[in-house]
């Protein structure tokens, strides 16, 4: 079954580009020019991936993907002409999997969606792979491997994709300590991006954990650990 992309941006030459491109490599594509249009999609068709831009007219990319991370896992990457550090953070921040400044290749672009669907049929095939043990039955903090969803204590929890790769690379390593390189190798892989991703989706993890669910430990200086008690 063809990957349905959403193509979000509200110059009509750059979404025709991206279609174009990623048509070739035999994605289905949907476009939206608006902020509003783009969350008209999604309640009406399901898609496996965004390509969204920040500097929008009206609702712009980062309240779009505020209101999408309100209801959708979906992976988002973000398309921007802002290239500062502190651009990029914010935009992970408030739920993006990935950030691509403007001017961009379309061979790029395409060369990291295409990362992000390898990567999850890898997660797929590692975590189908596992035999969930007693204290894996009987955590509060449950992984659904399907769906990509997390539950604490049966309550469902926002989590954006790679934030989910992240969780599930720490369980996998119950009370032994990884380094930040090893999480951004596993996670991240051959796709594009910054080791300092790590530490912000860390940050996001355990914002949206909570202080009932302190299992993420910060081993200074080298990297964390996922331990549910001490």
């Amino acid at each position: 079954m063809q990957k349905k992309i959403l193509v979000v941006d509200d110059d009509e030459d750059i979404v025709k580009l991206i279609t174009m491109s990623l048509r070739y490599e035999q994605f289905e594509t949907i476009s939206a020019y608006s902020g509003d249009e783009a969350l008209s999609v999604l309640k009406e068709i399901p898609i496996d991936f965004i390509v969204l831009d920040i500097m929008m007219p009206g609702m712009d990319g980062l309240d779009a993907c505020r209101r999408i991370r309100e209801s959708y896992t979906v992976p988002i990457l973000f398309l921007s002409a802002r290239d500062k550090e502190i651009d990029k953070i914010v935009g992970l921040e408030i739920g993006a999997d990935d950030y691509l400044t403007k001017p961009f290749s379309c061979q790029e672009l395409v060369s990291r969606i295409k990362a992000h669907f390898r990567k999850a049929d890898r997660l797929f095939k590692e975590w189908n792979s596992l035999n969930p043990d007693k204290e894996k039955e009987n955590s509060p903090l449950i992984l659904n491997d399907r769906t990509f969803e997390a539950f604490l204590n049966s309550r469902k929890l926002d989590l954006s994709t790679k934030e989910f790769q992240i969780l599930f690379f720490l369980m996998s390593y119950p009370n032994q300590v990884l380094t930040r390189e090893q999480i951004y190798e596993n996670v991240w892989g051959d796709e594009y991006g910054e080791i300092n991703t790590v530490t912000v989706h860390i940050k996001n993890i355990r914002r949206k954990l909570g202080n009932e669910c302190d299992f993420i430990k910060t081993i200074w200086g080298i990297g964390y650990k996922y331990a549910e008690s001490e």
